[in-house]
C-alpha cells in the first residue's frame, strides 16, 4: 500500500486570503444584484408602462434606499 507523503497537514493552512476573497465576492454579488434590480425596474417602468420618467426614477431611488437599509452591514457593538 502506498504511503501518503507530502507537506499537507489538515487544518494547518492559513485561509485568511480565501476568507477575504469569498467575503468580497459575496458583497459584490449582493450590492450588484441590488443595483441591477433598481436599474431594471426603472427601465421597465419608464419604457413599458405609463408611469413615465419621473415615476420610474422615484421608484428606482426607493428601491435603492430600501435595499441599502435591508442589505446594509449591521454594526457590532
Amino acid at each position: 500500500m502506498a504511503t501518503h507523503g507530502g507537506d499537507y497537514h489538515r487544518g494547518d493552512m492559513n485561509i485568511d486570503e480565501h476568507v477575504s476573497t469569498y467575503s468580497l465576492f459575496m458583497k459584490m454579488t449582493k450590492w450588484g444584484s441590488l443595483y441591477l434590480a433598481a436599474i431594471l425596474m426603472t427601465l421597465v417602468l419608464w419604457f413599458c408602462t405609463a408611469t413615465g420618467f419621473l415615476g420610474a426614477i422615484i421608484t428606482g431611488i426607493v428601491i435603492l434606499v430600501l435595499g441599502t437599509l435591508v442589505l446594509g452591514e449591521k454594526r457590532k457593538t
